[in-house]
């Protein structure tokens, strides 16, 4: 049983952050608004600048960030990334105390996240793999979904923070749960982004107005995140700026196919669906937003 650092019963309130990015600085600053006292690291110092005048600590390192927190969360883009920041030279891991607590956020790889958590545990420090869903904006609301994995006990002791940045947090099993969950979210967020792009290909060559189809089915079975928020992007071709970036989809779906590969799971539609995607991101497309696989519909119906 990890000791805590606390009183018993005692909440955390010196929080880390690391990976100030779309999503993390609007989750940063939620913690803020929770009453959370923050410690702030960001590779490009740049993004430190603004979230420090409203009250946060800027540190030199992840290491520093460990030093200074309870608990340390993490929300950058892959799996090096999270290898690198959580147990590398001057990782955040060496910054902290048996009792500790690391929240990672980032959608990674759940054997990086099983790893850790086997590493972690030999000094004390709790873990959990804590991807989010619900893009930009829910992360600036406070309304993400949180799914996680790792021990109970750590689960608890975290869950004030987790819900000062999501409205719907769910344990879904031991360390890797929570980035297997993602995978499966993410896999079926990019087969129905298809879907959409398709569906408006079809109405536009069938003469019928696209956007009233949208309106038509966005209350029926179709129903969708994906349908009423990305959509319109569609409709319209705004894919910039990137609510979320066609580059981070297709890495997104890589993770699960390596995933279901490590369980000897075929996914048919997935890695069809990767393959578009790393073609639009070969093309040069990866910056602007996931809706953008619109573009690969398009041009197949010439459109």
């Amino acid at each position: 049983m990890i000791p805590n650092k606390n009183q018993e019963g005692a909440i955390m309130k010196r929080i880390g952050f690391v990976g100030l990015g779309t999503m993390g600085a609007y989750m940063a600053r939620n913690l803020m608004k929770a009453g959370f006292e923050l410690y702030v690291y960001n590779r490009t110092a740049e993004r430190l600048a603004s979230i420090v005048q409203e009250g946060a600590t800027a540190c030199s390192s992840p290491a520093e960030v460990g030093e200074k927190s309870e608990l340390v969360v993490i929300c950058v883009s892959d799996a090096p990334d999270v290898r690198q920041i959580v147990m590398g030279e001057k990782g955040i891991e060496s910054g902290m105390a048996p009792g500790d607590i690391i929240v990672d956020c980032s959608t990674s790889s759940a054997g990086l996240a099983r790893e850790m958590y086997e590493f972690l545990k030999k000094n004390g420090i709790g873990i959990l793999d804590a991807p989010v869903s619900g893009g930009p904006e829910g992360a600036k609301n406070g309304t993400l979904a949180i799914m996680v994995g790792g021990d109970e006990e750590i689960v608890e002791r975290a869950m004030p923070v987790l819900q000062a940045m999501g409205k719907t947090i769910t344990h879904v099993g031991p360390a890797g749960a929570g980035q297997i969950t993602k995978a499966i979210n993410q896999i079926i967020c990019a087969i129905t982004l298809e879907a959409v792009a398709e569906g408006i290909a079809l109405a536009k060559k069938s003469g019928v107005d696209a956007e009233k189809v949208l309106h038509a089915i966005s209350d029926g079975a179709a129903k969708s995140w994906i349908l009423s928020m990305r959509g319109p992007l569609m409709l319209h071709e705004a894919f910039l700026p990137a609510n979320f970036s066609l580059a981070l989809q297709a890495k997104d779906i890589r993770l699960a196919l390596e995933a279901a590969a490590d369980r000897n799971t075929d996914l048919p539609l997935t890695k069809k669906i990767h393959e578009i995607l790393q073609s639009l991101v070969e093309k040069g497309l990866g910056r602007l937003d996931h809706s953008c696989v619109y573009q690969h519909v398009k041009e197949l119906n010439e459109l």
